[in-house]
């Protein structure tokens, strides 16, 4: 059994506008792709940038806390109390993430994160003075 199929030339390219949509709109999106690789939008509104700027700075200085009593532990000695003061807060604020930090500032999130760490069994701090 053979299959023979015929080919007819018409001379004409069939139009399909809706491939050729695609093909344009994909093409707009590699070159704005091309042109803002990499870089960082800025926030539309200055309040959203200053409240990310707050969430930030926060977020750093509980860290700072964490790291300082962290710090204060790997010190003590074993069976003796770790020693975090407020100062310490401050010094790896400013050190790990260049932040200067108010004495009152370090030493709410000192407590905020001595309770959270469970540290009153195993460390002694100045931020509740």
């Amino acid at each position: 059994m053979t299959i023979t199929t015929r080919v007819v030339k018409t001379g004409q390219m069939p139009h399909d506008p809706g491939g050729l949509l695609f093909v344009a709109l994909g093409l707009v999106l590699v070159a704005a792709g091309f042109v803002w690789r990499g870089r960082v939008l800025r926030p539309l509104s200055v309040k959203r940038a200053q409240a990310a700027v707050v969430r930030d700075r926060s977020r750093s200085l509980l860290r700072s806390a964490d790291m300082a009593i962290a710090e204060a532990r790997r010190r003590a000695a074993h069976g003796e109390p770790a020693i975090v003061t407020v100062g310490d807060v401050t010094r790896v604020a400013c050190q790990h993430y260049g932040h200067f930090v108010e004495r009152e500032e370090a030493a709410a999130a000192l407590r905020q994160r001595f309770d959270a760490a469970d540290c009153r069994m195993d460390c002694m701090t100045d931020a509740f003075n």
